[in-house]
């Protein structure tokens, strides 16, 4: 709440993580797209609890982006995002996101901050 924030939520039973982003961009804001796997993080508050989370990227998409109970879709440059209205550690792996690298990351929080955390890249580019 207020940060802006990607589209994403939940996997349901039986679907895979590709299918839940693609359901859940398509719930919270109309459109659908050719998701890609951009890398995966994992988020940990002093080992209370952990998300792990795939990321997706799209360069196309097709319908008509609207706002819906869950999310009020906004775009912005992409080479000046919004970094001082997003996550502290969002800085560290959204340009390689932008970029097409593939990554990996771990963000370990403490009471909804961020402690530390690390990012790391693998060989190769994004087709």
């Amino acid at each position: 709440m207020g940060f802006y924030n990607g589209f994403g939520g939940k996997v349901e039973p039986g679907e895979t993580s590709a299918q839940a982003a693609l359901r859940e961009l398509e719930e919270e804001s109309g459109i659908t797209a050719p998701l890609e796997h951009a890398g995966v993080l994992l988020f940990t508050d002093k080992l209370s609890w952990a998300f792990y989370i795939d990321i997706y990227r799209a360069r196309s998409y097709t319908g008509e982006p609207t706002e819906t109970d869950e999310m009020r879709p906004q775009w912005f440059d992409q080479n000046d995002p919004p970094f001082n209205a997003m996550w502290l550690s969002d800085p560290e792996w959204f340009p390689l996101l932008l970029s097409g690298t593939f990554f990996k990351g771990r963000v370990d929080y403490d009471a909804r901050q961020p402690l530390k955390w690390w990012i790391g890249t693998l060989e190769g580019k994004l087709a």
